[in-house]
């Protein structure tokens, strides 16, 4: 009788955070949907405005399960964000049709003043807060600060997604549709006669899980 041999078994390994940005080009990055200029300044991601362009994402990946840490400075007359398990729309879509083919759609975590920086809103699709109307706690609502650098701690794991502005607790919600997607860097749109306005990011970091790995502690305290 043969005897049986067992077959290998692979496992998903942890892995360590890594940069997603090497501080010196844009290697690795795709412009996405509109005409904003991105360049890198001082070891910084550096977005400006465009008259008469739309929302512009600067976008890699795609990426599964994962924390993504980065800091963030941004005109406090412009909004922006952070796409996460983000889409294009591809040609004869419903949402191409609306929307233009290679429009970037999904989740955004919300990067403004107005006390809605953390909350995810669903960029080009429903057109909606995904984690309701409201500001998780009123701390949440005046996580962000508007002089300054801010830290975002974003997790996305499964069908759960949490955030975490300047260490305070944002977002904490479920949702099923996006299993992965790219990630992008969100220059918003500005009215006619307005801007040039900009929009910076350094430290960004990403730490892709394995399923079921623990999440690990942030870098910084929350």
């Amino acid at each position: 009788m043969a005897a049986l041999v067992a077959a290998p078994v692979s496992f998903a390994q942890e892995s360590a955070p890594r940069p997603l940005f090497d501080g010196k080009t844009l290697d690795g990055w795709k412009v996405e949907s509109g005409k904003a200029e991105y360049r890198v300044e001082d070891g910084e991601i550096v977005g400006k405005t465009v008259e008469g362009s739309g929302n512009t994402f600067l976008c890699k990946g795609p990426f599964r399960d994962f924390v993504l840490e980065l800091d963030v400075k941004c005109d406090p007359e412009l909004n922006s964000g952070v796409q996460v398990r983000s889409h294009l729309y591809e040609a004869g879509s419903q949402g191409a049709k609306r929307h233009g083919v290679g429009r970037v759609y999904g989740p955004q975590c919300e990067i403004a003043v107005k006390g809605t920086a953390g909350k995810f809103y669903d960029e080009a699709r429903e057109g909606k807060w995904i984690d309701g109307e409201e500001p998780k706690s009123p701390e949440a609502a005046k996580a962000f600060k508007s002089d300054g650098w801010n830290h975002y701690r974003i997790v996305v794991q499964g069908d759960r997604y949490r955030s975490w502005v300047n260490g305070v607790p944002t977002a904490d919600f479920s949702d099923g549709r996006d299993k992965e997607g790219l990630i992008g860097l969100q220059v918003h749109g500005i009215a006619k006669g307005k801007g040039p306005y900009e929009v910076r990011w350094k430290n960004v970091v990403i730490q892709e899980l394995a399923p079921g790995q623990a999440v690990p502690e942030p870098h910084r305290g929350e």
